[in-house]
């Protein structure tokens, strides 16, 4: 065999022997370096000492909590930030991010290059990677040892992270000038807005500053601020990713001198919130964060006119839905001489004249009285009892709708005698609230002026079922733990008396110095001028306010109309809701002419005549035997095609008998225990029937 072909042969045997010697020395090297990597791997569990963040309904934070150590740093979403931001941030810190794993040779090897020609570092070749490695394992020394530590650590997090979840925890982390950490915190800190909406000055600021985030601090050092800002302005126009033009115009945008305070809005709530679930890092709310701040400063303007030591309490909600759209406990939670940290809205206090619409719409429901019925407006005795107008005069004979808009007390408690204070509590059970009284004590007429405990929370409840005679009765959420929605059972009143009441308290003029609302509102002042209370509601939302002191002191002077009515009009007018009229009649909600009135309805009985006065023996009450309340009938028609007309069969009560169908006169006077009514077609109708002495007795059915 020739002598070459012997030593290509040794040649080719000895160089396979090498690769595989290199082969096995790589793989073990590769296997050494995976059970480092198991052994020693980067500390990236965990939340990172995050701070927690109360959010509106929208996601846009309330109340932002500093972490343990002090700092803002707060969870970012690449979702949510600004993609120009993302674009200019990779070209300027680590322009082939997406192509490394980790460490990038030929940043490494230009900043090399620098550094023998210069003698002086001019650019890193640390990646963002690399970056992060340094943020989540912080080290003092910048020796080569550490550098070479950050490159191993970067290739660790590269083999556990996608790039999204590497740029989310370096914009997290990454810091922006005192306890600034993380690109949301100095988004809201330095320019207040989150990041997904920052401009292009904005965005080249907050690229630069995490390279020197003391250096270029733009409260501290706007100069260095400015020109970092330039320089990034720079690289973006050589990445092609701004026009030249574009330099000039970020030039001329201030740099901002002084860091926004964090979002702190509704702290009562946000403090319950994290009370409720301290582990947890977003509490999502049913509040809205820009009516929030604006009525918190209707709040502020408020208080100021109101006297020392006094509070102010709001809220804001959906009546159709019930959810909480904003919730105010107090002016300033940080005014001591106002007990500002007290939440108000959670606070029992006398309602005053608040609950006078409900008295009035149960009234009308029973068939004791319409608007235009004449009631009497004098001094009377009601069993020891004695209740007196506010301003201490009489008006003798007005009209229900008169007394009401002028919350007159003696009408309220005439009502209220012959309903009976346990049916008005039952009624306000219904929509999801109970008066609390005193231990041992029971519902007292008193309780038509305010003779219990409420909260605003609960006024709110009440005012929101009123609005529009929801047809099931809400509740209304506290825009964190308890969830709004349907109750269930029957509502409150029936929509023809929740419409009536909403018709006569829309008749209540403004306050002097506010802008017309059309709304519908009601005042209340408790005894002693302990407690202003002014509740109003359009046709989808309502807004309550309460006045007063924390400690229950008196305030001589405050008033329902005078202090918390004009913060009622200006909650209204500044929030920003679009005009929502106040709901349509339903059917058979008609204004009838008091000439037109049946005579039982002309003029409420007083408490001397029989239907007050005398005890009724079963036998002699008035009762609807057919229909009972409840019934679906179906409903036949004649040959000319209207409906066949309903028989009413009574028992009882004193001849001769009239027919209130939904709140209006319906047929002829009978003289006998049958009534004929003649509907007008299908659907639910409220049947009242009332006797010569007054006595009355409702139905409802379901016509199909």
């Amino acid at each position: 065999m020739p002598m070459a072909a012997v030593n290509w042969r040794r040649h080719s045997r000895r160089g396979g022997i090498a690769a595989a010697v290199l082969v096995l020395t790589a793989g073990a090297g590769l296997f050494a370096l995976d059970r480092l990597d198991k052994a020693y791997p980067p500390p990236l569990g965990g939340p990172q000492s995050l701070s927690r963040e109360v959010l509106d309904r929208h996601g846009a934070p309330l109340s932002l909590y500093a972490n343990e150590a002090g700092r803002w740093r707060l969870k970012t979403d690449i979702e949510r930030i600004d993609p120009q931001f993302l674009k200019m941030l990779v070209a300027y810190e680590d322009k082939r991010f997406h192509d490394h794993y980790g460490v990038d040779p030929l940043a490494i090897g230009r900043a090399a290059g620098q550094l023998l020609l210069n003698g002086r570092i001019v650019s890193g070749g640390s990646t963002i990677t690399m970056q992060l490695a340094r943020l989540i394992e912080p080290r003092q020394s910048r020796s080569l040892g550490a550098k070479l530590l950050q490159a191993a650590r970067a290739l660790q997090i590269e083999r556990r992270l996608n790039k999204r979840e590497i740029l989310e925890r370096y914009l997290t982390l990454a810091p922006y000038g005192g306890n600034l950490e993380g690109i949301r915190a100095a988004s809201l800190a330095w320019f207040g807005r989150e990041p997904h909406s920052l401009t292009l000055a904005q965005s080249a600021l907050l690229v630069a500053l995490p390279q020197s985030p003391e250096a270029r601090r733009p409260d501290r050092n706007p100069e260095n601020a400015r020109l970092a800002r330039e320089r990034v302005m720079q690289r973006m126009v050589s990445a092609g990713l701004a026009d030249a033009g574009e330099i000039d115009r970020v030039s001329r945008v201030a740099i901002p001198r002084m860091r926004l305070a964090m979002p702190a809005l509704a702290p009562h709530l946000a403090d319950a919130a994290l009370d409720r679930d301290p582990a947890l890092l977003q509490h999502k709310t049913t509040l809205d964060a820009r009516l929030q701040a604006r009525l918190e400063q209707v709040v502020r303007d408020g208080v100021r006119r109101t006297g020392a030591r006094v509070s102010v309490a709001l809220i804001a909600a959906d009546a159709r839905t019930g959810e909480m759209l904003a919730r105010i406990g107090s002016s300033d939670r940080l005014d001591d001489s106002r007990f500002g940290w007290i939440d108000m809205t959670t606070a029992l206090r006398s309602p005053g004249s608040t609950l006078k619409p409900f008295i009035f719409g149960l009234a009308i429901e029973e068939g004791l009285v319409l608007p235009e019925t004449i009631i009497s407006d004098r001094p009377e005795d009601f069993s020891g009892y004695k209740p007196a107008n506010f301003d201490m005069t009489y008006q003798g004979d007005v009209t229900v709708r008169e007394a009401l808009q002028m919350s007159l007390n003696v009408p309220s408690i005439r009502l209220l005698d012959a309903l009976g204070p346990s049916r008005l509590v039952s009624r306000l059970r219904r929509a999801g609230v109970a008066p609390v009284f005193p231990r041992g004590e029971r519902a007292g007429l008193s309780l038509g002026l305010g003779g219990a405990g409420l909260t605003l929370v609960d006024m709110v409840q009440l005012y929101a079922n009123l609005a529009g005679g929801n047809p099931d009765p809400v509740a209304l959420g506290d825009g964190v733990t308890r969830q709004p929605g349907p109750l269930g059972g029957t509502p409150m009143l029936s929509q023809v008396a929740a419409w009536h009441v909403g018709d006569i308290l829309s008749g209540i003029p403004n306050p002097a110095g506010t802008k017309a609302a059309r709304i519908a509102w009601k005042t209340g002042t408790s005894y002693g001028y302990r407690d202003a209370w002014a509740i109003g509601y359009d046709g989808r939302h309502v807004i309550g306010v309460w006045v007063g002191r924390a400690d229950n002191a008196s305030v001589p002077g405050i008033t329902g109309a005078n202090t918390a009515g004009p913060i009622l009009f200006e909650a209204f007018d500044r929030s920003g809701f679009a005009p929502q009229p106040l709901p349509k009649a339903p059917a058979g909600a008609v204004r009838i002419a008091q000439a037109d009135l049946p005579a039982p309805l002309v003029r409420f009985a007083s408490r001397a005549e029989p239907f007050a006065a005398r005890p009724v023996s079963p036998s002699q009450a008035l009762h609807i035997t057919f229909p009972v309340s409840g019934t679906r009938l179906e409903m036949a028609r004649l040959s000319q095609g209207e409906p066949v007309p309903v028989v009413l069969k009574l028992q009882g009560g004193t001849p001769p008998f009239r027919l209130l169908a939904n709140g209006r006169p319906a047929g002829t006077v009978s003289r006998t225990r049958q009534i004929q009514w003649q509907p007008e077609g299908a659907g639910f109708s409220r049947l009242t029937v009332l006797d010569g002495e007054g006595r009355a007795q409702s139905v409802e059915i379901e016509l199909r």
